[in-house]
């Protein structure tokens, strides 16, 4: 009985670390950045060419669907496919978060008058 408590106890200890891993991290996102940055910015609010997106403030779960399908070939751009190939999805999670936590997007509020 023990070692099944014990063998419970590291599996939940083992998935809880690889989510908690999972999970993107803003600080590293922004070290990672570097290549994002000449198109949308240091915070993304930057749109270089008409079609650039401004990413900043976009949700992290959206920006890591887009990166997920540019890097899959799904989404089409030679740009961002050839950027998006080599991350990983942990790449992917901090990017997400840097860019999710700068101001930028404004989810509108309704007036509940």
């Amino acid at each position: 009985m023990k070692a099944l408590a014990l063998t419970l106890a590291a599996s939940v200890l083992l998935l809880c670390g690889s989510n908690a891993l999972a999970a993107g991290s803003a600080s590293r996102g922004l070290e990672k950045s570097q290549a994002c940055q000449a198109c949308h910015g240091k915070d993304g609010n930057l749109a270089v060419t008409p079609d650039t997106p401004i990413i900043a403030g976009q949700h992290a779960g959206y920006l890591e669907y887009a990166l997920k399908q540019y890097r899959s070939g799904e989404r089409q751009n030679a740009q961002m496919n050839g950027f998006a190939s080599g991350l990983s999805d942990q790449d992917i999670a901090d990017l997400a978060a840097w860019y999710a936590s700068q101001e930028g997007l404004v989810t509108p509020q309704l007036d509940e008058n």
